[in-house]
């Protein structure tokens, strides 16, 4: 019955009672660019959540959801304030599931979102400064932030013991935020960091880069950077000239595409990603039938996300942000009866009626700091040129 959901997902979006409202929902998300290797699954989970509620029904007295895709390339802040404005004046969207990466999401939100009072939620972007940023109460995302996954960086290579790493970052404000959650706890833990060293990405030579961070020298090289770009390059470059043979990968570093590029090379190497053994999983694992890969990096986060929206629509008894958006953590923390994936029609009912929910969803969903994940992580390692999950915390 589950997989009959994603598998009639085009014709569910079609589905509404006569005169029912036509909402939509924006997935900007970075379809092109240095995590575009992740997107697909993201996207497709965040359409599965729009196909489960669609099929109920019972959203709003039988609203029609359509996902609407836009590129937010990941890196470029212009492009994706173009795309998010089009979606926002344009094609005129209720609420924005994304963007993936910080600084974009940065960019939408105080040049789109908020001026238009529009809710954001994100399943990727975890910048530190994502958590002060003044909003309304407009943004909420369902990955942690960095600050929490330096202080799992750090847990993780005491245990391994590590006494020394160099670190490289991705020139952004994803990568500088989250190099300074690693450092800070890193050295909170009594392990040195040698040097901290941005890169750019796009460049087709990386020697020089990794010349410096060899000269700094550390038991290994850890890579906040992203995946399909220059933290690829960086890895190459290490592994080249034998600077590096084993680097700690932070979240923007994990994905199938990254072993399979660099090799047998890579195996041995390790880091974390937001992710849990949470019940959930495997229910939208059951329920996805293929479609997409639940572990994939930040694919259960973008079904939660979209759920989010559309309950805390519901609670609201309104598909307006301005109405809505004061209702999702009430939808996504306690009191109230705990929603598991596949559970959106009954969530929706007991809405309806009144009834309080507590959504629960793949990833364990807390609220903290009035907008963000509490934070989950998968422990990998590279094996056999995979990334095996070797622990959760």
């Amino acid at each position: 019955m589950k997989k009959l959901l994603l598998a009639s997902a085009a014709a569910a979006l079609t589905v509404g009672a006569a005169g029912a409202e036509d909402i939509k929902l924006g997935i900007i998300l970075g379809y092109t660019g240095p995590i575009e290797s992740l997107t697909p699954s993201m996207a497709a989970a965040a359409e599965a959540a729009i196909a489960e509620v669609n099929a109920s029904g019972k959203l709003l007295d039988g609203a029609t959801v359509t996902g609407i895709r836009a590129d937010s390339t990941c890196v470029d802040a212009g492009v994706a304030t173009a795309a998010a404005e089009k979606l926002v004046t344009g094609d005129q969207v209720n609420a924005i599931i994304g963007a993936d990466c910080s600084g974009v999401t940065g960019a939408i939100l105080q040049n789109v979102a908020i001026p238009n009072g529009v809710v954001m939620i994100s399943p990727s972007a975890t910048s530190p400064g994502l958590t002060t940023m003044e909003s309304g109460g407009l943004f909420f995302r369902t990955s942690p932030s960095d600050a929490r996954e330096g202080e799992i960086a750090a847990e993780i290579m005491k245990e391994r013991g590590i006494n020394s790493f160099a670190l490289t970052y991705t020139n952004n404000d994803y990568g500088k935020g989250l190099a300074d959650a690693i450092k800070t706890s890193a050295e909170a833990a009594g392990i040195t960091v040698t040097i901290m060293a941005a890169h750019e990405d796009g460049k087709a030579d990386y020697s020089a880069e990794v010349g410096a961070l060899a000269s700094a020298g550390g038991d290994i090289l850890v890579v906040a950077g992203y995946l399909d770009q220059g933290g690829l390059g960086i890895i190459k470059a290490a592994l080249d000239t034998g600077a590096f043979d084993t680097f700690e990968l932070p979240g923007g570093m994990i994905g199938d595409s990254l072993p399979v590029a660099v090799g047998d090379a890579l195996n041995g190497s390790f880091g974390q990603v937001p992710g849990t053994d949470a019940p959930g999983m495997g229910i939208l694992s059951g329920m996805a039938g293929g479609a997409f890969d639940v572990n994939s990096p930040y694919t259960p986060e973008s079904y939660d996300a979209a759920a989010l929206i559309m309950l805390a629509m519901e609670a609201a008894k309104s598909s307006k942000s301005a109405d809505f958006k004061d209702k999702v953590l009430d939808v996504a923390n306690a009191p109230g009866e705990k929603i598991m994936p596949g559970e959106l029609a009954k969530a929706l009912d007991i809405l309806k009626a009144g009834g309080d929910i507590d959504y629960v969803g793949a990833t364990d969903v807390e609220l903290v700091n009035g907008r963000e994940s509490s934070g989950h992580y998968r422990e990998i390692e590279v094996q056999d040129q995979k990334n095996v999950t070797v622990k959760f915390r």
